[in-house]
This record gives structure tokens, sequence and C-alpha cells, in this order.
């Protein structure tokens, strides 16, 4: 199975100069805990619910009312490509202990976005334990 077919389609990404509150209601709206970010058409962070919550609201002198998505995203940007075997993908993602990962096609262009759920979801169709295992490891709390 190929990450593109696994994968959530469509997604957006916002400038690092995009107040945190507008991220936090993006989030709320589409149910996702990551946004990516992007500047002169380069993906260059992301930030995620945690982000916010972590080096944010904990921060001494945090005001979210005027944070930005660069006062809170974690810089660079590591993805995988949609005709990447789903099982190379989820080993990536546990490599990283990251849940969730950017698309992008041949030409470099975000496609989508490939999370823990939507391989879950597709892991009957792929071969079962080796995907099976990648997603506790990457799901295991750490």
């Amino acid at each position: 199975m190929k990450v593109k077919d696994a994968m959530h389609k469509g997604v957006d990404w916002v400038s690092p100069d995009t107040p945190i509150t507008e991220i936090a209601k993006l989030m709320r709206a589409h149910d996702i805990g990551c946004i990516p970010i992007g500047e002169d058409d380069k993906l260059v962070g992301m930030v995620t619910d945690r982000d916010i919550v972590c080096k944010g609201l904990a921060g001494n002198g945090f005001d979210a009312s005027r944070a930005k998505a660069r006062d809170v995203m974690t810089d660079g940007i590591h993805c995988c490509r949609e005709d990447d075997d789903l099982a190379k993908a989820v080993h990536h993602m546990e490599t990283l202990k990251v849940r969730r990962l950017p698309v992008i096609n041949k030409s470099k262009r975000m496609v989508g976005m490939i999370s823990l759920g939507d391989i879950s979801h597709s892991s009957h169709a792929t071969s079962g334990d080796l995907v099976s295992e990648y997603v506790k490891s990457v799901a295991a709390h750490h």
C-alpha cells in the first residue's frame, strides 16, 4: 500500500505570521492537532497543539493574543512522498517519534498529511505485523 492510499488529502498550510489564536481555531474547526507552516512556497515548520501549550501557554510572559506561529513552531520539517510504501513512512515516523507527516509529490508540493489514525484505519490492507508494531511504537508514550 502506498502513502497516497491512506493519507488525508487537501491539507493547507499557513504562514509563520499567522496568529496562534487563528491556528487554534483551525485546529478546532478541522479536528486536527497540527498545522504545517509555509513561507515562499516552501514548508518551513509545523505547529502542533502541544507546541501551543508547551512552548506558548506554559512559557513565561506568553501573550496568546499577540503570538504568531513562528513563536511556537517546530522549525524544519520532515516529509514523506505520496508514492512511498506505507511501511516506509511508518518507519520514518517511528524513527522521528512523530505521529504525523506532511506528504509531498514529485514536484515537492504538499498534497496531504499522513497520521497514525490514517495508518491504523488502513492497516488491514497492509502487511499487518510490521505496520502494527510501528504504530504501537510511535503511539507509545515518550
